[in-house]
């Protein structure tokens, strides 16, 4: 599903009458401006810091300024978290103020996924001393910490910036932390590494004032992994490694990918940009987001619905003529992924001859002791560089041959298996109501619980499979490409009772043939039920599956009875 260059899309249709424009600054739309846009004219998020630093953080959480507490904050990683006692029926009911509580989530940007061990013992201190032990990997390749107090923050933020780590713009309307293959540089098989581009657009991007006031969030991801390990299709913009057949290696360009309630697969521009391109094509393409973006209604501000609009063909004419002011040569498509899995877990030679264990956490969910573990662990190993994955897995990298087996061994001890089943492989789960004011069901420990329950009824179970839990239909957790997608709302049990529960999506995927997964006519599972309603899927799954065919496969042609 892509899009070429020669191919631009057909107008919309617009409405009769007089359009009062889409609030891009590039078409002179400037007003009106919707309470957002407003908190952002009013001053730039990234002068926040100064305040929480110099006044917030001496006179306590009712000392915030509203417009900072829920909008200027996310410029540097702080989000407000739910009260406790909250539940989901009264998420949307509540004003924000009642939501809110005094504690913050805090998100470390971990670009590309990486980190050396003295980095991750640092998050694992500050975990420990400041977040109540909390440190969740995200899908994007994040830590996220909560029980944030503002009092502590001046400190953090001296304790992270010391080993080189940030939270700048890891929230907010800004560049988002760019993912990366987190092997980038050291697999055998790659076609190109991207961590010169990650480095060199984080030092012209990061905390820039010409970017940190963007229509929405805008999410990059750049890998040149045969493997496509970072879900390029769902990115604002992806550089995805080719070989040019005169060029050499480089990278194929993709734009306007994003999921949440309007999900759409990134188009590519069949443009080929060679690896020292790279962040000049970025700054290109953000520019012309700021720009171009649609402004004035906020559930339309993502670079998606632009290019929707345009058509890959406009959207790279605009780049070219008015951002870069030079074309882009034509290039290949991406071939298809080499495995199902695109995870990089278990036990891999690297092309120097040493190895990488990749291993999984359940659902993301880790704490400062153990990643201070972690860190000792890989150290006692020969290794000082660790690596997050957009699956919410962790990899330890350089590690002698002769060091593997006790390494596997020692992260076993720490129920960080290398060999997980497809289950707690395949795993993944936002925040959830733990923490989200946005959720409207528990995430987290009901995909751990989950993990251990269809192990013990599935043991035999091997095929590659993903189950992606969410909190609410925002679609952190991916769950529209999940080969089984929870999106979590309030359901009415067999008593009548609402109680929590889950809309299903089934057989979504990305790779060779991207799509969304298919919602079941009226299928909604309680919480309670979801284990076995699962069990009963992939059991008519291994009945019914021909040879090789994979879930997602089977999913789309199966008849509604296997699928509830």
């Amino acid at each position: 599903m892509s899009e070429s260059a020669d191919k631009p899309a057909a107008p919309p249709r617009r409405k009769a009458g007089r359009h009062r424009g889409e609030g891009q600054w590039a078409a002179g739309h400037f007003s009106p401006l919707n309470p957002n846009e407003q908190t952002k004219k009013d001053d730039d998020g990234l002068n926040v810091r100064t305040r929480i630093e110099t006044i917030y953080a001496h006179r306590g959480f009712d000392s915030i300024d509203g417009a900072d507490l829920r909008g200027r904050m996310r410029w540097w990683g702080l989000y407000t978290q739910r009260r406790p006692g909250i539940d989901g029926g009264k998420t949307a009911i509540l004003e924000p103020e009642e939501l809110d509580d005094e504690f913050f989530m805090l998100r470390v940007r971990i670009d590309g996924g990486r980190l050396t061990t003295a980095q991750l013992r640092v998050v694992a201190e500050i975990s420990q001393e400041f977040a109540r032990g909390t440190a969740d990997i995200t899908d994007r390749q994040n830590i996220q910490y909560h029980w944030i107090r503002i009092e502590d923050m001046p400190e953090i933020w001296r304790r992270l910036e010391a080993v080189g780590l940030s939270t700048t713009e890891a929230c907010g309307d800004t560049p988002r932390v760019i993912v990366g293959s987190p092997v980038a540089g050291i697999a055998a098989d790659e076609i190109v590494d991207g961590t010169p581009a990650i480095e060199e657009i984080q030092r012209r991007v990061l905390g820039n004032k010409a970017f940190s006031n963007l229509p929405r969030k805008f999410k990059a991801a750049i890998s040149g992994s045969p493997q496509q390990d970072v879900a390029h299709e769902v990115n604002d913009v992806a550089f995805v490694g080719v070989e040019h057949p005169e060029r050499g290696p480089g990278f194929d360009l993709w734009v306007g990918g994003g999921l949440s309630t309007n999900p759409k697969i990134g188009v590519r521009l069949g443009a080929f940009v060679p690896p020292e391109d790279v962040p000049d094509v970025y700054e290109g393409v953000i520019g012309l987001f700021r720009d171009y973006g649609y402004r004035r209604l906020r559930n339309r501000a993502r670079i998606k619905f632009l290019v929707a609009d345009w058509g890959a063909g406009k959207f790279r004419q605009v780049l070219e003529d008015e951002y870069l002011l030079r074309r882009l040569a034509d290039g290949p498509a991406p071939a298809a992924p080499v495995e199902q899995w695109r995870d990089h877990i278990g036990v891999h030679r690297q092309r120097d001859g040493r190895y990488y264990i990749g291993f999984a956490p359940r659902v993301g969910r880790v704490d400062g002791t153990t990643l201070a573990k972690i860190a000792d662990l890989a150290e006692a190993h020969g290794s000082g560089r660790v690596r997050t994955t957009v699956q919410q897995k962790m990899l330890i990298l350089d590690v002698p041959e002769d060091r593997v087996t006790s390494l596997t061994e020692g992260l076993a001890a720490l129920d960080l298996t290398a060999e997980p089943s497809p289950f707690r492989r395949g795993t993944m789960a936002c925040t959830g109501i733990e923490f989200c004011k946005l959720a409207i069901v528990e995430t987290k420990a009901r995909g751990a619980s989950l993990i251990d329950e269809l192990e013990r009824r599935l043991p035999g179970f091997t095929e590659p499979l993903t189950i992606n839990i969410n909190g609410c239909p925002n679609s952190c957790a991916r769950i529209q490409i999940a080969d089984i997608g929870l999106k979590g709302q309030l359901v009415t049990d067999a008593e009548g009772r609402q109680v929590e529960g889950y809309q299903v999506h089934l057989g979504g995927s990305l790779g060779l043939e991207p799509g969304f997964g298919r919602k079941v006519r009226g299928l909604k599972v309680t919480s309670a039920e979801l284990p076995d309603y699962i069990e009963r899927v992939l059991r008519a799954f291994q009945e019914q599956r021909a040879e090789g065919e994979s879930f997602a496969r089977w999913a789309a042609r199966a008849d509604q009875e296997a699928l509830t």
